[in-house]
């Protein structure tokens, strides 16, 4: 009989891909046929759209991870073949029922029995001989009173089975086990759990007054269906036990787990009482338990699910935050007792000046500030949003408006905007081998500063920089699967990335890391090439870097920007292998390529016959990105930055009063809500139930990070630290 399975092959798993997503088979096939050579999803969304129908990044990355899943799945149905079939317990309707199996949870459950197994109470009564009265209780051929005789037999005074009642216990601690593996069983115990359970948590005895558990106040007596309470709050009530807060559980509907067990153990056979006995001791003891430690780390893993979806789409938010653009910016860093730090980073984000200014030295502060902006003019002035963030940005502006039209040339008339920057991550950054590269000599409470003003500049190039997890968009990031996160949030800063597109010859390592293609070791080399050679002029020089081959030029050239550099569309997202289309189009047309770009007529003039330029392998979704690119070479899909304000009365909560209205920025997008700065130091809450005058299912379908919002403020709670608003129009009055 043969045991193993082999992985399935393109068109089976890509039949199956396509009907769990409900896409094409086509689609898919072309998908994974794409990633089976190599290529990346980047790569595949933007240059491979007539392979794959036009899946788009999300469709593509559903697409790999499920194929992912179902390779696993044979893979391990092999292994459990085989490891069945080797301790010779491998029936045809077994193979048949595991070749059968559609989940992984299926295949365990089949599994179970022939698992290897820890020293249970049902092994050990096996290891003393108590089997054979198992199973005459078993196979029903004698009633109770007969089991008991029988039971008699096994009694050995001197051994560990000193009486009648210990061997009959023996038997049933046998029986309970194997009822408990039984896998249609278990999958009703699983099912009818999950439907009618519950998840209940207490606060741990004598820690009530605990002052670190009144962050968990809400869950010390608390319930909720198992079915349907929501990741943010399962998460919750995790990180009340790790702290040692709560207690928590699943609690199954008891009587009905033991009529089920009792249905499978009593069937028709004799000894009744002996196997309700059974069936009690097999649902309390064994299958409730068991049941309810899957369903627990079911629990977790969907929580993690959603709550690493919520991350990626924050930090996604958040990188393709609208950049400054190449403009001088003065960076600070605020403080009260070390002083603010402070930054000029030229248009280029190359370092100018710094300094250390003291808020209780007043009238140096303004000179200060006075100063750094006549020497160096910067156009934005950009402040960390820490502690002292309000202080510092008042004391700015204070600066500024005293100089202003002064006379006195301290000043220019209109001074440079103020823009509050989110910091998360900044001193991680501050602390790193990479910051200690790119500014070498400079004090590592000085490189937070610098930091600051770039990420003004360009959110996206400066945030690669640091660790996403250390970011700070997310809900409980550091209780969830770390592998998993961290290949979410890698994923998510890759498509970004690629995305908006890489400048070569002024990205920093870690930027160029992330293009398609390129990595770690790639990037070194290609920052290595343009410092020994100069600035890289085209595309094509790149091939001349060490080990940078032909595969990896392909993924990522597309994604690589070379402004002013040899070829016209090297400063665009049209990839080299096009530039012959391009060149016949120009041609045609009776111009050069470089006319040709920006040319609206001209580019009108080939969207009316594009038919004429399709072939085996361009078909119209590339064509139409090429006109796009040559409509607008370059274009950034980062919306236009414009710097948000908020009121000058507003600097602390206890400024706030319910029913004001203000102007907010959202800085974290969560299962329950957002939050939203709005310059108090304290971030508010606008929960789920307030961000619209309709029902909102998911947050992110309203709001997102860095999404600047009108807001009521509903209450303020200064003991706890929490503020309550609304986006609701009703809110106003």
């Amino acid at each position: 009989m043969p045991s193993s399975t082999s992985a399935p092959d393109l068109s089976t798993l890509g039949r199956r891909v396509a009907r769990e997503l409900s896409l094409g088979v086509p689609q898919v096939e072309g998908a994974l046929t794409l990633f089976r050579g190599g290529a990346t999803l980047p790569f595949i969304a933007r240059y491979r759209k007539e392979a794959t129908g036009g899946l788009d990044e999300i469709q593509l990355r559903d697409v790999r991870d499920r194929a992912a899943y179902l390779e696993e799945l044979e893979s391990r149905r092999g292994t459990i073949l085989a490891s069945v079939e080797e301790q010779g317990k491998l029936t045809p309707e077994l193979a048949a029922d595991i070749r059968r199996a559609e989940t992984k949870q299926e295949l365990e459950d089949l599994y179970l029995p022939y698992r290897p197994k820890r020293r249970t109470r049902g092994t050990m009564a096996a290891e003393r001989g108590l089997s054979p009265l198992a199973e005459l209780i078993w196979e029903g051929r004698a009633d109770d009173r007969e089991v008991r005789r029988a039971a008699a037999g096994f009694v050995e005074a001197d051994e560990e089975v000193p009486d009648v009642e210990a061997a009959l216990q023996g038997a049933r601690d046998i029986l309970a086990e194997r009822i408990a593996e039984d896998a249609p069983l278990r999958r009703r115990v699983r099912e009818l759990t999950r439907g009618r359970g519950r998840v209940v948590s207490r606060v741990t005895r004598g820690k009530k007054d605990d002052p670190g558990a009144a962050r968990f106040r809400d869950y010390f007596e608390h319930e909720e269906p198992l079915r349907s309470i929501p990741s943010h709050r399962m998460l919750a009530i995790r990180r009340g036990e790790a702290e040692g807060f709560l207690k928590w559980e699943i609690e199954g509907p008891a009587g009905e787990l033991l009529v089920e067990v009792e249905r499978a153990a009593l069937g028709i056979r004799a000894a009744r009482e002996t196997l309700r006995e059974v069936a009690r001791d097999a649902a309390e003891r064994v299958l409730a338990s068991s049941i309810a430690s899957e369903l627990a780390a079911e629990l977790k893993e969907a929580a993690d699910a959603e709550a690493i979806r919520v991350f990626g789409e924050n930090l996604e938010q958040l990188l393709l935050q609208p950049p400054a653009g190449e403009r001088p910016v003065l960076g600070l860093d605020p403080g009260f007792r070390t002083g603010v730090k402070a930054a000029v980073v030229s248009s280029t984000g190359g370092v100018l000046a710094t300094d250390t200014l003291y808020l209780h030295q007043p009238d140096r502060f303004a000179e200060q500030i006075r100063a750094l902006v006549k020497r160096h003019g910067p156009e934005l002035i950009a402040i960390g949003n820490g502690t002292a963030s309000r202080e510092t940005e008042s004391a700015v502006r204070d600066a500024l408006q005293e100089g202003k039209g002064g006379g006195d040339g301290a000043s220019p008339a209109a001074p440079p905007a103020v823009v509050l920057v989110n910091e998360a991550g900044a001193s991680v950054y501050s602390a790193s081998e990479l910051a200690r590269d790119e500014l070498p000599g400079m004090d590592v409470s000085l490189r937070g500063a610098v930091s600051i003003a770039r990420r003004l500049q360009d959110p996206l190039a400066e945030l690669v920089k640091i660790d996403p997890r250390s970011i700070g968009v997310g809900q409980y990031q550091h209780d969830v699967h770390q592998p998993s996160l961290k290949t979410r949030l890698d994923q998510t800063v890759e498509l970004c990335v690629n995305r908006v597109g890489v400048e070569v010859n002024t990205a920093s390592p870690p930027l160029l890391a992330y293009v398609a293609g390129i990595g770690p070791t790639l990037a070194q080399g290609i920052v290595a090439h343009r410092e020994s050679t100069g600035k890289i002029r085209s595309r094509k020089e790149l091939l001349e870097v060490p080990r940078l081959g032909p595969k990896a030029f392909e993924q990522a050239a597309g994604f690589i920007r070379i402004r002013d550099g040899l070829h016209p569309l090297d400063a665009t997202a049209v990839h080299p292998e096009r530039y012959p289309l391009v060149e016949r189009m120009a041609r045609e047309l009776g111009m050069s390529v470089g006319e040709l770009v920006k040319d609206d007529a001209a580019v009108a003039t080939l969207e009316g016959r594009l038919d004429h330029y399709v072939s085996g392998d361009v078909g119209l979704p590339t064509l139409k990105d090429i006109l796009e690119e040559l409509r607008r070479p370059g274009r950034d899909p980062r919306e236009a930055f414009e710097a948000p304000a908020f009121r000058d009365d507003i600097r602390e909560p206890s400024d706030l009063k319910p029913g004001m209205r203000l102007q907010g920025v959202v800085t974290n997008v969560v299962a329950f809500g957002a939050f939203v700065d709005v310059g108090v130091h304290q971030d508010g809450l606008v929960h789920i139930s307030q961000l619209a005058d309709r029902f909102v299912k998911d947050p992110g379908e309203v709001v997102k990070v860095g999404q600047r919002v009108t807001v009521t403020v509903l209450k303020v709670e200064l003991d706890r630290n929490r503020i309550a608003l609304s986006m609701k129009e009703q809110a106003k009055g």
